[in-house]
């Protein structure tokens, strides 16, 4: 009989509800510090192949961060994966138990790769520019709502625009100071932003969000962020290549790098005017733009060079 074990956890406020397979154990441990010890007391014992957990924004984080200092192979995965996982194998009713029974079958049947941990700084960088999305979010809908704001809310409103870009700005600052504590993150931000077209947001979600820049090949990195255009074909049928999934954020922040690249980039603007010249639509070579802007700064940060301009 196969020692091969598979762990599901369920995450709550409260509560971290355990599923084993294929051994069929089920255990609850409280989502505190106690409970954390005794989850890895209980997991130790079994020496797991794979545990996996449901990204919960932020309540899986201790435990995670636990068991990976005690050196267990630990995945976090999107709960848009799980679901889709459940509704393929007709598992549609939902209690926290059935939860962990179907990312415990996830870990089983799918095997996601284990890909390193974030370190302490890296989690720092990530929520500051969590914090950053959703102030500029805030602005954005702030200013939309002053347009047709009655009289009497307009002082308001401009207030608290005042009070939001001034946040703003101290953030940008924090995560400034925080990518120049570290002189690795500091290279690397100074190759990133040689780039013309490139700035310091998109810097530094490049930095935090997308850790494995410069480590994959330009189809496995297209692949991962969402930029890769794929099939939809069936029989004769040859339908159009879309893109589809990957790293939303990593995405607009491309997006916004490959807007400023075509009027600023040489490179950038004379691919773009070339598929424009193809008759290719605006928006597909936009698309093209943004997975070979990545493709180039995936090659400068495994090579460690910086971008040189060409024309």
């Amino acid at each position: 009989m196969s020692s091969e074990a598979y762990i599901g956890v369920d995450v709550s406020k409260d509560l971290l509800d355990v599923k084993v397979l294929p051994r069929k154990q089920a255990q609850q441990f409280s989502n505190d510090d106690p409970g954390i010890k005794k989850l890895i007391t209980f997991v130790k014992k079994l020496d797991p192949q794979l545990i996996v957990f449901e990204s919960t924004g932020g309540l899986e984080m201790l435990a995670v961060s636990s068991l990976i200092e005690n050196n267990m192979p630990v995945v976090v995965i999107n709960p848009r994966q799980i679901r889709d996982f459940a509704k393929a194998t007709g598992r549609l009713a939902k209690t926290d138990s059935i939860d962990a029974d179907t990312i415990a079958r996830f870990a089983r049947d799918i095997r996601p790769e284990v890909r390193p941990m974030k370190d302490e700084h890296a989690q720092l960088l990530s929520a500051l520019n969590a914090r950053r999305r959703q102030i500029v979010d805030m602005l954005v809908a702030e200013k939309n709502r002053l347009y047709s704001a009655p009289k009497p809310n307009i002082k308001n409103i401009q207030k608290h625009i005042q009070y939001l870009e001034r946040t703003l700005a101290d953030i940008n600052k924090d995560i400034n100071k925080t990518i120049k504590k570290s002189p690795t993150w500091r290279e690397n931000d100074r190759i990133l932003q040689s780039f013309k077209g490139v700035g310091p947001v998109v810097s530094a979600t490049l930095l935090c969000d997308l850790p494995e820049l410069g480590t994959l090949n330009r189809k496995k990195i297209a692949t991962l962020v969402g930029v890769a255009p794929l099939n939809c074909d069936s029989g004769r049928y040859r339908g159009k290549r879309r893109i589809k999934g990957g790293r939303a954020n990593v995405r607009r922040k491309l997006y916004m790098a490959a807007v400023a690249s075509i009027r600023h980039n040489p490179a950038i603007k004379d691919f773009y005017d070339k598929l424009i010249d193809a008759g290719k639509p605006p928006k597909l070579a936009l698309t093209a733009c943004m997975r070979k802007i990545l493709t180039i700064l995936n090659a400068m940060m495994k090579n460690r060079t910086y971008w040189i301009a060409t024309c």
